[in-house]
């Protein structure tokens, strides 16, 4: 007869197993790929065993976790299967740690920890997902909307001290720029793919790149006084550089912390430099627009 203790923990293993079966078993579901279909499938299946296991321990029936189905169900399908899932599997150190407490107390733990360390070692790494494929490219696109537009944003605005005058001069120059870098891109990686994956590739950094634009010159249309825009659009820029490198760690298993410092560091120390240049043009050349 197990402690009240231990039921209380395989009681709230057992929810998180139904909860987590339920969701793959809804992701499988709505993929149109038929690899991602079979490792969802096989990661639900697991799953549910591992409630069935527990279920044996506590001769309970227990159900899902409803918001924590809708709410990953809703991040996988809109921010993307491997993001949604190595998210949820971020939140996973109670249970883990508490399987890993059950060990000698509980005959049979030790076969379900293997399978979650094997669901994201080998399953979920072996998903594939078109986006990741091309996130170079968004990286490329992004990284140069946000260094370039910003130091070219931070210059314009000492020179022209306009807002408008500073948001259509920005405008102009982040979508020529953006043209420039989707064209780069597919020159450059036709040389080593298909017409198809560098034409691709060019989409993604060329719509990244027209993305950063459109929100940076925001504030520019949007307050009147320029500096104050200028420091709201600096805001918006640390803003896209911590959601877009968060996005990526996760899905990448990447360094967040080491990735965002280093290009708010890039982006901000361009806009100093580009400011400084529209303080020289304006005061020390004399040229005033």
């Amino acid at each position: 007869m197990l402690d009240k203790n231990i039921m209380k923990k395989l009681t709230f293993l057992q929810k998180g197993e139904i909860t987590d079966y339920l969701i793959y078993t809804k992701l499988a579901k709505k993929q149109k790929s038929e690899h991602n279909q079979s490792i969802l499938n096989k990661i639900a299946e697991d799953e549910l065993g591992h409630y069935e296991f527990l279920k044996h321990h506590t001769n309970k029936t227990i159900k899902q976790n409803h918001f924590k189905v809708m709410f990953f169900f809703i991040i996988a399908r809109f921010l993307g299967l491997t993001f949604g899932i190595k998210l949820m599997e971020r939140g996973e150190e109670k249970t883990q740690a508490i399987y890993h407490e059950l060990l000698g107390k509980v005959e049979g733990i030790q076969s379900l920890i293997d399978d979650e360390e094997r669901h994201e070692k080998e399953l979920i790494n072996a998903l594939d997902e078109e986006k990741l494929n091309y996130i170079g490219s968004i990286v490329l696109g992004l990284n140069d909307a946000l260094v370039e537009l910003t130091g070219t944003l931070a210059g314009l605005t000492f020179a022209f001290a306009e807002a408008k005058a500073v948001a259509l001069a920005g405008l102009i120059t982040g979508i020529a720029a953006s043209l420039s870098m989707g064209s780069s891109e597919y020159l450059s990686t036709k040389q080593e793919s298909s017409h198809s994956f560098a034409l691709k590739s060019a989409l993604y950094t060329g719509v990244a790149y027209i993305f950063a634009v459109i929100f940076m010159i925001l504030p520019y249309l949007l307050i009147n006084n320029v500096y104050l825009s200028l420091a709201v659009t600096i805001g918006v820029v640390i803003l896209i550089i911590f959601v877009f490198n968060y996005y990526i760690s996760v899905a990448k298993d990447l360094s967040f912390r080491k990735r965002f410092l280093e290009m708010v560091s890039i982006s901000l120390g361009v806009a100093l430099i580009s400011f400084g240049i529209g303080v020289l043009v304006k005061e020390v050349i004399g040229i005033d627009i």
